[in-house]
């Protein structure tokens, strides 16, 4: 009678999905199907903001006639800093919707009102030409940014912390917004 040690079991084959292919820093595939959707969402949030812009261009010339504070910053400046945190806004968006968690329904619900709210803002500021009006609304961009960085970090914390920079400028344009309203 022979005694043979018990074997274990051989490794799992390597599987052929894309779930095992080399992954990247951030534990998903590297792939090409990824790219499109990053592109998609800087083209909802840096075109959707050159859209409006554009839409309100004339309306936006006005900034110089507001009884700005002496602090405001030139008009030329906005373009810019809009570019780049719609861009950071848009890879936290893509990074939250590369995770496959119940979490992601809510951050992207956050995502999407936040992104309404804050394309809302110019409409009412400049094309109503009422900055009282304008802080209400940016008060809400604040709170709603506040409510996306929270939940985006919930799913994927470096998604929430590159939120930062867009919560400073719109503190920063809730109090110039309040300084031309109120001021």
């Amino acid at each position: 009678m022979s005694t043979a040690a018990p074997q274990s079991p051989a490794p799992p084959a390597r599987q052929t999905s894309e779930r095992s292919a080399e992954l990247d820093a951030l534990g998903d595939p590297v792939g090409p199907k990824r790219w499109p959707i990053l592109a998609g969402f800087v083209a909802l949030c840096v075109l959707g903001g050159a859209l409006i812009g554009v839409a309100f261009a004339g309306q936006t010339d006005a900034y110089e006639t507001f009884n700005l504070p002496t602090w405001a910053p030139p008009s030329w400046l906005f373009g810019p800093v809009w570019t780049v945190l719609y861009t950071v806004m848009a890879i936290g968006a893509w990074m939250v919707a590369r995770v496959d968690l119940p979490l992601r329904t809510r951050a992207t619900v956050a995502f999407a009102v936040q992104l309404a709210v804050n394309f809302a803002w110019t409409p009412v500021f400049f094309g109503m030409s009422a900055p009282a009006a304008g802080f209400v609304v940016i008060v809400a961009v604040l709170l709603a940014a506040g409510w996306w960085a929270f939940e985006a970090s919930r799913v994927r914390r470096v998604a929430g912390w590159l939120q930062i920079p867009y919560l400073a400028w719109v503190s920063f344009a809730t109090v110039l917004n309040g300084a031309i309203a109120f001021g």
